[in-house]
């Protein structure tokens, strides 16, 4: 099925390979506004929830090591820690190889927010691409991930993190 868009002036024109990267920002814009107003409920940011995220799959990686992963400044990152720190939601702890590092852990009470944010990630993703089937919605992430990859991005990392000064 081929894709179309339409015109100024209302008719269904071919999308235009010009016009893909212009949809993949409009959308992307959309659903990291709309993913941000989602999160609202549970009192997180974004970059709150990504770096709790993180944290789920590394558990006791130190603050510098997320920050590389990141690629955000660690002066940012570490109020952005101690945020999620006075919430009860990581703890700092020394690092056991290098006692003047910290391991960040998530605690009891992240750890289920990390299973609300897993919830509010999936609603989300049914309601930006409920005019998909599985199947093309499978196949859009397939293609993204090859976009995403050809262009040196890290995967699970938003780049948006190297912008949060």
């Amino acid at each position: 099925m081929e894709s179309s868009t339409k015109s100024d002036d209302g008719r269904r024109r071919p999308a235009g390979r010009g016009e893909a990267a212009f949809l993949l920002a409009q959308v992307g814009a959309h659903a990291a506004s709309r993913f941000g107003e989602r999160l609202k409920r549970l009192k997180l940011i974004p970059a709150h929830a990504g770096i709790m995220r993180i944290l789920g799959a590394r558990q006791g990686m130190t603050q510098q090591a997320l920050a590389e992963t990141l690629g955000m400044f660690p002066s940012r990152l570490v109020a952005l820690l101690d945020e999620l720190e006075s919430r009860g939601l990581i703890e700092r702890r020394a690092s056991q190889e290098d006692r003047r590092r910290y391991a960040l852990h998530l605690t009891e009470k992240g750890h289920s927010m990390l299973v609300d944010i897993g919830l509010v990630a999936r609603e989300h993703q049914q309601a930006l691409l409920a005019a998909l089937s599985q199947e093309e919605q499978g196949r859009l992430a397939n293609l993204l991930q090859r976009v995403a990859d050809e262009q040196g991005l890290t995967r699970g990392v938003h780049p948006g993190y190297a912008r949060i000064r």
